[in-house]
């Protein structure tokens, strides 16, 4: 059995697969020199507990569940993390219908939350502004990059392979196997599942199946606090998000590692693995804006996205921003921290497709979007494919 890419969602994935069949050799396909090279590498940790999904959506019943089993193979496998908590903050009196609606989901989803007043606000985030909250406990934060290595570790414990080097160029089912040829050579399975995030698209079309959405990168720029403003933040404090945005907003982010994170600002990325405004693919900017949706895309959200650009290159933009959330944030607070870039498929009809989106091809599973909470819900995730599998094989 195949499993393309070596992020969170490919290892949880094969480790899944070695659970439900364990007399199969199970191989992992990456094309860098290391696991969670890409989007895992580059994630903000946080454990999310679901309250702004779609109730009955596959974001929020395999976060909820994801979050679970990722909380006990943390504690099965003495890797640090920890249920902090965070507060979804309203600025003024025009977000509190936007704030219990958040609470109406959350609690829909079986999440526990409580909104809270000015008063107990101050006294979790005493530095946070707002004229309500919601206060999510179970929220948590964890190493995603130490999970991959466990993951990986377990893998190959367990016989499984993982061929790091191994670009794949095509993808062919030969009767009742599926061969995957790559960079490091050929390899035969008698299923295969693309988890390549930031070219799972591109991945399904080697299979010469043609693209039902098509991924676009975000690039989230972030912040990191100063060791003397970290005590501004205790935990973790977010904005009432737009809902009809599929990004959260600029917020505060405390690491497992003691850190404070501040952002993201998402702006269009000009390579899929554009971590910095110099990386620019000519390939991957053709294949945005070559692409009808992505103009579909800019024409509605043209004044938002904007907004995101100006902030990217604006310092004082980007403060002024935290400091709606936080006030006594200043510029000699903020440094640079490494940026992620977030593979979000993007609709023909200009619909930034919000669901984790899973499709069966022959003899191959396909997970063509899973942003955020993929992470956290990896193992479900993983869970999910073998199901797929499973009926493939019935």
């Amino acid at each position: 059995m195949l499993v393309v890419g070596g992020g969170i969602v490919g290892l949880a994935t094969a480790y899944r697969l070695q659970e439900r069949w364990p007399d199969r050799e199970v191989v992992v396909l990456e094309k860098e020199d290391r696991v969670a090279a890409h989007q895992t590498g580059h994630n903000s940790g946080v454990l999310h507990s679901g309250i702004y999904y779609k109730p009955g959506s596959k974001k929020a019943e395999n976060c909820r569940r994801g979050k679970r089993q990722m909380e006990d193979f943390c504690a099965r496998e003495k890797i640090p993390f920890e249920r902090c908590g965070k507060v979804v903050v309203a600025l003024d009196a025009s977000e509190l219908p936007r704030l219990e609606a958040i609470r109406e989901r959350a609690l829909a989803n079986g999440v526990a939350c409580e909104r809270i007043g000015p008063e107990r606000l101050r006294e979790l985030e005493p530095a946070a502004a707002g004229v309500a909250a919601l206060h999510v406990p179970e929220t948590g934060i964890v190493d995603y990059v130490a999970v991959c290595a466990r993951l990986a570790e377990r893998i190959r414990e367990r016989g499984g392979r993982i061929v790091l080097g191994a670009r794949v160029l095509g993808i062919d089912e030969r009767g009742q196997e599926v061969v995957v040829r790559t960079s490091a050579g050929e390899f035969v399975g008698a299923s295969a599942v693309n988890c390549a995030g930031l070219h799972s698209d591109r991945v399904l079309a080697l299979t010469g199946a043609s693209r039902p959405a098509r991924i676009v990168p975000f690039r989230g720029e972030y912040f990191e606090l100063d060791a003397s403003a970290r005590g501004l933040v205790k935990n973790l404090i977010y904005p009432v998000p737009d809902p009809s945005f599929p990004f959260l907003g600029v917020h505060f982010t405390r690491s497992i590692h003691g850190g404070v994170e501040c952002g993201p600002n998402a702006v269009l990325a000009f390579a899929r693995e554009g971590y910095t405004k110099a990386d620019v693919s000519v390939s991957d900017l053709w294949d945005v804006v070559s692409y009808g949706g992505f103009w579909r895309l800019a024409a509605k959200h043209g004044r938002t996205g904007s907004m995101e650009m100006w902030r990217s290159f604006s310092k004082s933009a980007f403060v002024r921003a935290l400091q709606r959330l936080v006030p006594a944030i200043h510029a000699e607070h903020l440094a640079r921290a490494p940026a992620g870039v977030r593979a979000q498929a993007l609709a023909p009809d200009g619909a930034l497709v919000d669901d984790f989106l899973v499709e069966v091809r022959g003899r191959v599973v396909h997970v063509l979007n899973a942003p955020s909470p993929a992470a956290t819900s990896s193992l479900a995730i993983g869970e999910t494919i073998v199901g797929e599998l499973r009926s493939l094989s019935s």
